[in-house]
């Protein structure tokens, strides 16, 4: 009989379940449902908060959508979801098992996402200084609560447990008294040292942080317990994953060698590749750095590019040609409008046109803007500038993380995924220009199937 694993993605809009089956590892079931859970900041702290009993109400949803026989040879099931963000809750009390085999949220705050923008660039700067090599930011998990120390201390009395909303699922489908954090998740709060795999707690208790708050960390690809019930016919005993971060997860759902690359184009955009198993981050943050080290699996790190603009760049000139329409009498939806970009940019094989791309700035670079180079009166068709704009991305991209650093990183090959590379033909033929390794396609990464794949690996 075949047995299956459960794997779970709580994006930040919307909870992706599938079934992956142990022995030939194809996904035999898939739902997506989106959460509607975003809440509107009504005091004006430039707050991005989710409703976390809708979440779990979706989550509920989504599995319940899976076929209930194979649910029953469910024998591990795995977390992955959005990272940074935190989530409060009482141990024990934060969660409610009804009789038909649902759980509802319950004694819990509203999830703080990684999108919070509370804590300003003054308020971080006034924050010790982490031992890390990762800088901390507005969003993550550990500036978060010391925002609440600062502004809200009553706010932290009523909770004894905190993690983010993956773990938060872990906890109540194990029925732990705390929370068990990975290092993947522990990175992306802050205050971590990934080297020694500890939380910074001298510096913290200086600071007068609520340690209690800090979950046990636990390594990557681990367990952290048990189902405490039988949950959509899943049986009481399953195993269940400590949970797992989305981007650490959608690179091992395509990652098939460890001399792959993986470039992911969707709103924005992300080049990595692992870096062998002895390397060792920098002491301390290099916020200059296009090039930032995520852990990985087994006290492995991915090199990670992270650019703010990919996708969502060539939306705004799609939204910026249609508004110019309407201004001007016509009437096209963005996708038509889209189409037919695309369309005038494949019938022009290059532009001498140079587009800079980044009107969002980027991480490394926030101050950098946008600009549009080498204009002359035989380049200005949308077919030219549709095609400049393309290259730029890429060119955005691969000045972030260079061919050569690829190649000296003993990359052999590049695995092209993302809805704005599967949409774009002309963002893959670019893709092939700017760098000679090869590019794959096909391989999409999903959270969902590579937290099963992380599990089923280590069957």
């Amino acid at each position: 009989m075949s047995s299956y694993i459960l794997g779970l993605d709580v994006g930040t809009t919307s909870v992706k379940a599938v079934l992956l089956e142990t022995g030939s590892r194809a996904v035999v079931a898939s739902h997506t449902l989106p959460t509607a859970s975003d809440l509107i900041d009504s005091i004006g702290i430039k707050a991005k908060e989710q409703d976390t009993g809708l979440i779990i109400d979706t989550l509920n949803r989504c599995v319940g959508l899976l076929p209930r026989d194979k649910l029953q040879q469910v024998v591990s099931v795995g977390l992955s979801g959005q990272m940074h963000g935190v989530l409060f809750w009482k141990a024990k009390s934060g969660c409610d098992w009804s009789k038909n085999d649902f759980y509802t949220a319950k004694d819990t705050s509203q999830l703080i996402t990684w999108q919070d923008g509370r804590c300003s660039s003054d308020f971080l700067s006034s924050l010790p200084k982490p031992d890390s090599h990762l800088s901390v930011a507005t969003g993550f998990g550990c500036t978060t609560i010391f925002w609440y120390m600062r502004n809200r201390p009553e706010f932290l009395r009523d909770f004894n447990v905190a993690g983010t909303i993956q773990d938060y699922v872990v906890s109540m489908l194990c029925g732990l008294d705390g929370c068990v954090m990975t290092p993947q998740n522990a990175a992306s709060w802050g205050f971590f040292n990934t080297s020694s795999n500890q939380w910074n707690v001298d510096i913290l208790r200086s600071a007068g942080f609520p340690l209690h708050l800090l979950p046990q960390c636990v390594p990557s690809g681990s367990l952290a317990g048990q189902t405490c019930s039988e949950w959509h016919n899943i049986p009481a005993g399953t195993p269940v994953g400590a949970a797992l971060g989305d981007f650490q997860c959608s690179v091992y759902s395509c990652m098939s060698a460890r001399t792959d690359a993986v470039l992911n184009i969707s709103t924005s955009a992300q080049l990595t590749f692992a870096m062998p198993a002895d390397f060792k981050p920098p002491d301390c943050p290099q916020p200059a750095s296009s090039i930032t080290y995520f852990p990985y699996f087994d006290s492995s790190y991915l090199a990670v590019a992270a650019s703010l603009n990919g996708g969502n760049v060539l939306g705004t000139f799609v939204e910026m040609l249609t508004s110019w329409m309407k201004d001007l009498g016509a009437d096209m939806s963005n996708s038509c409008v889209y189409e037919k970009l695309i369309g005038c940019a494949m019938s022009q094989e290059t532009s001498d046109m140079r587009v800079s791309p980044t009107i969002l700035g980027e991480r490394h670079n926030p101050s950098c803007l946008g600009q549009v180079t080498n204009i002359s009166a035989t380049n200005l068709s949308l077919g030219h500038v549709t095609r400049a704009l393309c290259r730029g991305v890429l060119d955005n991209i691969s000045s972030m993380m260079t061919a050569k650093h690829l190649q000296q990183g003993g990359v052999n090959r590049i695995v092209g995924t993302g809805s704005a590379l599967a949409r774009n033909e002309v963002l893959r033929q670019e893709l092939e220009k700017v760098f000679p390794q090869p590019v794959v396609y096909g391989q999409n990464a999903d959270s969902a199937v590579g937290v099963s794949m992380v599990l089923c690996d280590r069957l």
